[in-house]
């Protein structure tokens, strides 16, 4: 019974796997990154808290209980979990539809999503369903993503103009800042674009100026993380010296004293069956997002993710959110590289970032009453223009014309109408995008490579064929959405070239043959024993033979089935073959 569980317990708790060789260097190094991303974190959750349009304290409580529980259930080494931009703006528009922002019925919405979210995972953890994942088109989601950040970068002017402004889409948002420009806030507006500024420099600018100044590199990167804690330090004293929280200024405000509250999201029907679709839009979006990054920082390190055991730790991780007091969260990608760049070897050094976010918590939040929220959005601002890529569009105009119109559409959808028009465009494009490709097939009409036994493209290469023989080479698994694309193809190229004798499939690249693709070839081979057309098959895959054995298939064939293209040119035009 034990050899049989233990390796069940690694699978789903893989702490026990990477904690089995702690040592103290790997401590020190997680210690380290810990410190590095707490710092980070702190401004980083107070502001896509705001984001989400709930109090500040809501993003410091939603990155202590999940990092812990991703650090127990995750397999990635350097994710770190909590708030991101992308989904606290999903969340927002989400609950926004339910209840009114600074109300209870608000929080409670947002608790009710994460927990709704965290069931999805967990779900999808279990049946093993991560593959799922896949069948979303990458460019479509850099599209997305790269249409959220201009939402989000537009949906905090309005902090930095002090001006009040509302709306879900580009066009709301921007007619609405407009209409209230004479409102500005001038100490504001200072306050925000000066923030912003100092972010863009030190981002690009500051660690050259401390390495000219002979500071070691990992000082200098830390204090380059920091950068965003400076511009908090400093306009909160700024507005607390001179008392511009009097003069229209904007400023957090009193945020609680305490660790994460236990909280208990409302499970009636009513509320869950408004929220269960957004909850399933975020849960993808989500689950793409912190996939991507976990292997991408994985692969640098040679190390193994699992989609399904990430979907568990994931699926934790807002269940945890949910019940102390926060909201859903993923993995960030800003944060997951500063925490794998400053060392950090196993997921403990979360949990040692919890710790700090929580002594934070305690400790250091009556130091940000007078934050500006103007600083609050300029450092999401800086964040959320690194995700904008509009690169991918001519990317995908060079490549293919039909994944530039997916992401062109996904764009301009998201943008148009919102972040949940895009990310459900998003997902019908992704979806109707590998149903266009896969129903037309690839099939190259082939012909023998003088000199050789293999088989090219008649088009790309100079061959030897014979006019009685047509042979036809399909580059995918046969199933219902392509199978009627065949059956058309070879009726209309026999239909029009009288000298053909004989067809041949060449299956070398089909994997599988589904039932609605064995009535194609059915049909095909009654419809050419009609014309006095011999239908052969050659190179066939084993597993796809066993299937076809089942069948009357094989006994009804009018041809043969040969085990190599060049058996089957052989036999069928010998003079062509010798």
């Amino acid at each position: 019974m034990s050899d049989r569980l233990i390796p069940l317990m690694r699978r789903y708790l893989p702490v026990l796997d990477w904690g089995r060789d702690y040592s103290r260097e790997t401590l020190s190094n997680d210690l380290i990154a810990a410190v590095i991303v707490t710092i980070m974190l702190i401004p980083q959750s107070l502001a896509y808290a705001l984001l989400a349009g709930l109090p500040p304290e809501v993003g410091i409580y939603a990155s202590i209980a999940p990092i812990i529980l991703y650090a127990i259930f995750g397999t990635s080494r350097a994710l770190a979990v909590g708030p991101v931009a992308v989904v606290s703006l999903m969340t927002a528009a989400a609950i926004g539809n339910v209840a009114e922002q600074g109300t209870m019925g608000y929080a409670v919405a947002a608790l009710t999503l994460a927990a709704l979210s965290g069931g999805m995972l967990l779900i999808m953890g279990v049946f093993r369903l991560g593959f799922l994942a896949n069948f979303l088109s990458h460019p479509v989601i850099a599209g997305f993503i790269t249409a959220s950040g201009i939402l989000i970068a537009t949906s905090q002017l309005k902090h930095v103009l002090g001006v009040e402004a509302h709306g879900h889409n580009l066009i709301d948002i921007v007619s609405s800042l407009i209409a209230h420009l004479p409102e500005t806030n001038w100490i504001t507006l200072g306050i925000g674009a000066t923030a912003t500024a100092f972010l863009f420099w030190v981002r690009k600018g500051l660690k050259p100026l401390l390495l000219g100044l002979g500071l070691k590199p990992k000082l200098a990167d830390v204090a380059t993380k920091a950068g965003p804690v400076a511009a908090v330090v400093v306009t909160t004293l700024v507005t607390a010296l001179f008392g511009l929280g009097d003069k229209g200024v904007s400023i957090v405000g009193e945020v609680p004293q305490s660790l994460p509250p236990l909280t208990m999201p409302d499970l009636s029907l009513d509320l869950m069956s408004v929220l269960f679709v957004p909850a399933l839009l975020i849960t993808v979006i989500g689950f793409v997002e912190s996939i991507s990054v976990a292997q991408t920082l994985a692969a640098k390190k040679r190390q193994r993710i699992d989609p399904d055991q990430e979907l568990i730790g994931l699926g934790a991780a807002n269940i945890g959110a949910a019940f102390t007091g926060g909201y859903p969260v993923t993995g960030g990608f800003a944060r997951s590289v500063v925490n794998f760049d400053a060392g950090a070897e196993t997921p403990a050094a979360g949990a040692y970032t919890a710790v700090g976010l929580a002594i934070a918590a305690v400790a250091l939040t009556p130091l940000v009453y007078f934050l500006p929220k103007a600083t609050l959005a300029a450092t999401i601002i800086v964040a959320v223009l690194s995700l904008v890529d509009f690169s991918i569009l001519r990317k995908s105009w060079t490549y293919s014309k039909a994944d530039f119109a997916a992401v062109l559409a996904t764009i301009l959808l998201t943008l148009g109408m919102g972040v949940e028009m895009g990310v459900s465009a998003g997902v019908i494009l992704s979806l109707a995008l590998f149903l266009y490709k896969t129903s037309r097939p690839h099939v190259a009409e082939v012909g023998l490579v003088p000199g050789t036994q293999h088989f090219r493209n008649i088009y790309r290469h100079k061959v030897k064929r014979h006019p009685s023989l047509l042979t036809l080479r399909v580059d995918e698994s046969l199933f219902f959405a392509n199978a009627r694309f065949l059956e058309d193809m070879i009726q209309d190229r026999v239909a029009k070239d009288c000298p053909i004798t004989n067809v041949v499939l060449m299956c070398s690249a089909v994997n599988e043959i589904d039932f609605s693709a064995l009535e194609s070839l059915e049909a095909i081979n009654e419809r050419l024993k009609g014309m006095g057309v011999g239908f052969h098959l050659s190179e066939v895959k084993g597993p796809v033979m066993d299937r076809l054995k089942k069948t009357h298939f094989l006994d009804e064939l009018n041809g043969q089935v040969f085990l190599s293209q060049w058996d089957a040119m052989q036999t069928l035009t010998p003079k062509v073959g010798s």
